[in-house]
């Protein structure tokens, strides 16, 4: 995916469901906008340059997953969670 485009931050409640995957450490399937499906452990939440990021451990290494780039993510714990990126 194309990195220069303007990034458009998710809504907040989503937000709190990845920092709670990050601090649970949990192992989430992520749905792209573009139909890829990721699968690993979120790791941490980075903002570099005014976008932000979900840090992915996957099986492939670690994965920056830029948050307007994620159509869902769930988890057994929070169920799937569709990412509004529209404020």
């Amino acid at each position: 995916m194309s990195t220069d485009t303007e990034y458009q931050p998710i809504n907040c409640d989503d937000y709190e469901y990845l920092e709670i995957a990050c601090q649970r450490q949990l192992k989430l399937e992520i749905k792209l906008h573009g139909g890829e499906i990721i699968e690993g452990k979120a790791s941490d939440l980075l903002l570099r340059k005014k976008v932000e990021y979900l840090i992915l451990e996957t099986q492939d290494g670690t994965k920056e997953l830029r948050l307007d780039y994620i159509n869902t993510f769930s988890h057994p714990e929070i169920g799937t969670i569709v990412v509004d990126s529209s404020h």
